[in-house]
């Protein structure tokens, strides 16, 4: 890589967002952070616009506008606010690749507009693919954009199918941790709280998507995200838990011989890889895995009766249309809610699975269809919660 990329960073004060600034200041002769943007965390922004400097930051929430801009009003930092600002600035031909690392639903217009303009996407936001996998589908179709996931799972997919043949794929693996109630009986979950769930074994993650864990729902939009990433049904996606999250994903192949990709619970690691995309691993001096370590690993059947979500997300992926879009707009209510200690654990997979009985089935939705969608179906979440 002989320049230095531009990079935009949506969702810069979440996990994934943060870590993405740590790879850039790893090589600050290959990249440089040229966009922020967060929605709410208005310090948090501050101090990293303070200490990257970049073209631009965005603050979604229109209220704390004044203040990221006063703080900043001494650099030649830009500050802006609102979804619009976030979609126009990702279209800038300055930028060269946009991190999507914007936590849900939010995510996906930005990521429309990026593939509009025909910029490289680095996509931690799986939601995208869950809400509009279609749609993004056939964008790409007719855009020079390509999309580098950023999930553990999904660049171990990616690693493990270069220079293999689509025809040739079995079935695609896909590894989870089993998460924090793995071992607990199904008669406790229950009573379990939003501080239980937060406990995840491995993974060091935001509060939405720790939830979206302990519940397996994680499982089910990565299965679905896989489907449109790598073009297979998913009906030949198979969830595996393997409690020591070292295989991050495997693909069996037709003559029955089996790919993974190893290595370390750190989401440096994958994030390190799609910013490397196309073909440049990027060396780096932080812990390597010793299989020594790990002489034990173990893989298990997850128990859909005890993660009904799991269910849930095959009969959306076969249904398609813009039921996934339904589940993912319930899923984020009823998780706020159960944070917020409103429902209890069970009442997310009931409220998810009220709301997709509710709702009106569209088969080929447009981008407008997508928005009515989530709008209606949170509408009637937050009905069912109140």
């Amino acid at each position: 890589m002989d320049y230095r990329r531009n990079i935009a960073v949506l969702g810069s004060t979440g996990s994934i967002g943060r870590q993405t600034l740590d790879i850039i200041a790893e090589y600050p002769e290959k990249f440089k952070a040229w966009l922020l943007v967060a929605n709410n965390s208005a310090d948090l922004l501050i101090e990293q616009a303070l200490k990257t400097l970049p073209y631009a930051v965005v603050i979604g929430n229109d209220n704390l506008y004044q203040k990221v801009k006063d703080a900043l009003a001494t650099t030649d930092v830009k500050v802006y606010a609102g979804a619009k600002a976030i979609a126009e600035l990702v279209t800038y031909p300055e930028v060269d690749t946009v991190v999507t690392a914007m936590v849900g639903y939010s995510g996906l217009e930005s990521t429309i507009a990026a593939i509009g303009a025909g910029k490289k996407i680095a996509l931690a936001n799986k939601e995208t693919l869950v809400v509009a996998g279609e749609l993004i589908t056939r964008m790409l179709e007719t855009s020079p954009s390509v999309l580098y996931p950023v999930d553990s799972e999904h660049g171990a997919f990616y690693q493990c199918l270069v220079g293999e043949r689509h025809e040739d794929i079995e079935k695609l693996i896909l590894t989870a941790s089993g998460g924090p109630f793995r071992n607990t009986p199904i008669e406790q979950l229950a009573s379990v709280t939003a501080g239980d769930a937060l406990k995840h074994p491995n993974w060091s993650m935001g509060a939405k998507i720790t939830i979206d864990s302990a519940t397996m729902m994680n499982k089910g939009f990565e299965m679905i995200e896989a489907k449109w990433l790598f073009g297979v049904e998913s009906e030949r996606i198979e969830i595996v838990v393997h409690p020591q999250s070292i295989v991050h994903s495997m693909v069996e192949f037709k003559d029955g011989s089996v790919k993974a990709q190893l290595g370390l619970p750190d989401m440096h690691l994958p994030i390190r890889y799609a910013l490397g995309l196309p073909g440049n691993r990027l060396a780096t001096s932080e812990r390597k895995m010793t299989l020594c370590d790990y002489a034990n690993l173990t893989f298990e059947k997850p128990d859909f009766n005890k993660f009904p979500l799991l269910n849930t997300a095959y009969e959306a992926a076969r249904r398609g249309g813009n039921i996934p879009c339904v589940m993912n707009a319930a899923n984020e209510i009823a998780v706020a809610a159960f944070l917020k200690g409103k429902i209890g654990f069970n009442d997310i997979y009931k409220t998810i699975n009220r709301t997709i009985d509710w709702a009106s089935f569209i088969e080929v939705p447009t981008y407008e269809d997508y928005v009515e969608s989530n709008k209606v179906a949170r509408d009637f979440a937050t009905s069912l919660i109140k």
